[in-house]
């Protein structure tokens, strides 16, 4: 998997992570195995972006975990991210590499569709997500995905990240049918430190039981 290793991808949300929470809920999936994270903000604006941001980026790189930004390259390169998630509709991937270099993480949505991950994996792409697998209260309208979506992505080459709805409780066959990645916002988030945690923990422990690749941090 290169500089991305199987695990647990937390993401963050303006509602289960807002400001006065955002670092310490971080810290606390840092702590239970995290082995990325995005900085996803819809309602922040351009100033509490760049210090929310900048601030996930030191905590990161002190824990040793990429950090990504969603949709905004710019954002990324300001803070020295270790890349970006791109959506469809975003700003091409091209464009982000171009921008960030061949050492950065891009990652792409590739929704329910092969065609989609294939166009990503030729542009250079780092991982593929597909999803939604399960109802989302993040992307509610997005289409939804089946596992064996996982299965055929394998054959790109790329790691591949399941997305949507996912909890400790469903995130098991995901693992099995070929998740190397499990992108959890509310299934993580909300709650204490305790309980992020924890559940964090969880879903590491879904990943030492079920991935060929994984390794016990040190």
């Amino acid at each position: 998997m290169g500089t991305l290793k199987p695990g647990l991808y937390a993401i963050t949300d303006d509602r289960l992570t807002p400001p006065d929470r955002l670092l310490a809920s971080v810290a606390a999936a840092l702590s239970g195995g995290a082995v990325l994270v995005q900085y996803r903000s819809k309602t922040a604006t351009q100033a509490e972006r760049l210090r929310q941001a900048s601030d996930l980026a030191a905590l990161c790189q002190d824990a040793g975990v990429p950090l990504l930004i969603n949709d905004d390259p710019a954002l990324a390169q300001r803070v020295n991210a270790s890349g970006v998630h791109l959506g469809q509709d975003d700003c091409s991937l091209q464009e982000a590499r171009k921008r960030l270099g061949d050492q950065a993480i891009i990652g792409i949505t590739c929704h329910h569709r092969l065609d989609l991950a294939r166009e990503a994996a030729d542009n250079g792409a780092s991982y593929l997500a597909f999803g939604r697998f399960f109802n989302s209260g993040t992307k509610p309208g997005a289409p939804a995905a089946q596992p064996s979506v996982l299965t055929q992505g394998r054959a790109f080459g790329l790691p591949v990240t399941a997305i949507g709805g996912i909890t400790a409780d469903n995130a098991e066959p995901l693992i099995k049918a070929g998740a190397d990645l499990l992108a959890v916002v509310g299934g993580l988030f909300g709650g204490t430190d305790n309980d992020i945690e924890q559940r964090a923990r969880q879903l590491t422990g879904l990943f030492a039981k079920h991935h060929p690749l994984f390794k016990i941090p040190d």
